[in-house]
């Protein structure tokens, strides 16, 4: 066995084992815990208020998932529609029939008046339409789903009381009975409610749909990538690769930084004083709303652009110069095709940014009351940010479920967009 010499203790070797040296490390393992500990808090009190945030939402927009409908047999007589014009006809009066017929023991004007108003003041439309795309109809009777008022609605979802006393409730008690009736016989059916994808706004919440504002919201993000994409990335090339570092190109920079943190508020105010004002652009049309927020996705774009420009490694340069490129052919060929993915992560978060905003939007008019999609970028429309903001200030009781569903719309496009985002990184990021 070696037997090795044991080296007397110095000063610092004493001090370290010491019993003060010994509390010090304790503190600091216990501020270490207690930092910890914070962090786990703080990330848990984060994710709770952020599950409160969306769990309200969900719920509030459940009962907008579905529709009610009545089903109602539809007579046409043959002296009442014109088969060359079918349009013209009154087809309220088919539908309010057809709830007579259900219930001939209800003759007062006021029952009467009552049982119109359980189905939708829509539902004729429902009736020309089906007329239309089948003549041979005329002089017949069908049986058709047609959509219930909102209230009927509202009491079918469970969303009325009808235990509350008469005035505290939006359905008489009259329709309540009808209710029962039609819930007896049969009539009344919960459907997915394809309407809030396949309509455009009405003032009517059971007809109201989010058709405009997906098509207004496709048309701003196409003008806004449209002038964004290659503005902002050619600019970005430009102020990193080939601009000369002086007192211009630093104020130019330090001006895209500060665009990046202007309200948004302050773009609506320059569209309108310039694209409508002075150009004489059409009000609420998607063209313009996309040259607003094209103003505000720039600088997001030209900040992300450089920043993946700069991670592209020097190497990469030095070499495509090293063998007689060119420096635009070495920026075309070789470094943006590197920087490709962090160009379009940016790219994708600023469209997802500006498809959020909503007070620029409104400056400029979209938030009108539009009750067809789009066919244009020059056509009037909505966005899906001001859809939700012209519902959210509408009375009726519809409404409500229904904002909260177009906010769900709205956040799903944002978590899709963002999470495309991260998987172009992840998926085409050069490793170095």
């Amino acid at each position: 066995m070696i037997e090795t010499e044991r080296l007397p203790m110095d000063a610092d070797t004493a001090w370290a084992t010491s019993d003060a040296a010994q509390e010090r490390l304790r503190q600091r393992r216990r501020a270490d815990t207690r930092l910890w500990l914070m962090g786990i808090g703080a990330v848990a009190i984060a994710m709770a208020l952020l599950a409160t945030l969306l769990g309200s939402i969900v719920i509030s927009s459940w009962t907008a998932w579905t529709q009610t409908s009545i089903r109602l047999d539809i007579a046409i007589p043959a002296d009442a529609v014109n088969p060359e014009d079918p349009f013209r006809a009154r087809y309220s009066t088919f539908v309010d029939q057809a709830l007579f017929d259900l219930f001939p023991d209800v003759d007062t004007p006021e029952e009467q008046r009552l049982m119109r108003s359980m189905a939708s003041n829509g539902a004729q439309f429902f009736v020309r339409d089906r007329v239309v795309a089948d003549p041979d109809l005329i002089g017949d009777t069908f049986s058709l789903w047609v959509p219930a008022a909102d209230p009927i609605d509202q009491l079918h979802k469970g969303v009325v009381d009808r235990n509350l006393p008469p005035n505290r409730r939006n359905v008489t008690d009259s329709q309540i009975a009808i209710y029962d009736r039609l819930v007896e016989d049969g009539r009344l059916r919960s459907t997915f409610n394809w309407t809030l994808f396949s309509q455009a706004d009405s003032r009517f919440p059971e007809l109201a749909g989010l058709k405009g504002a997906l098509w207004g919201s496709f048309y701003l993000l196409l003008v806004c990538f449209l002038i964004s994409f290659p503005t902002g990335i050619a600019a970005a090339i430009y102020l990193e690769e080939f601009a000369p570092k002086n007192r211009l190109t630093d104020i130019i920079e330090v001006n895209i930084n500060n665009l990046a943190a202007v309200p948004s508020i302050v773009f609506g105010l320059l569209g309108l004083a310039v694209f409508l004002q002075v150009f004489g652009l059409p009000r609420s049309a998607p063209l313009v709303g996309g040259m607003v927020l094209s103003l505000m996705t720039l600088p997001t774009i030209i900040i992300a652009t450089r920043s993946a420009l700069k991670q592209v490694p020097p190497s990469i340069r030095e070499a495509a110069l090293g063998v007689g490129a060119s420096r635009l052919q070495t920026v075309t060929h070789h470094v943006l095709p590197v920087a490709m993915p962090g160009i379009l992560t940016g790219t994708i978060i600023g469209l997802a940014q500006a498809l959020g905003e909503t007070a620029p939007l409104l400056l400029i008019g979209m938030n009108a009351f539009i009750t067809a999609a789009p066919d244009s970028m020059l056509s009037p429309s909505t966005a899906l940010p001001t859809q939700i903001f012209i519902w959210f200030d509408s009375p009726e009781r519809g409404f409500v479920a229904r904002t909260s569903a177009a906010i769900v719309v709205l956040l799903g496009f944002l978590i899709t967009m963002n999470a495309t985002a991260v998987f172009l990184r992840q998926r085409f990021q050069t490793k170095w």
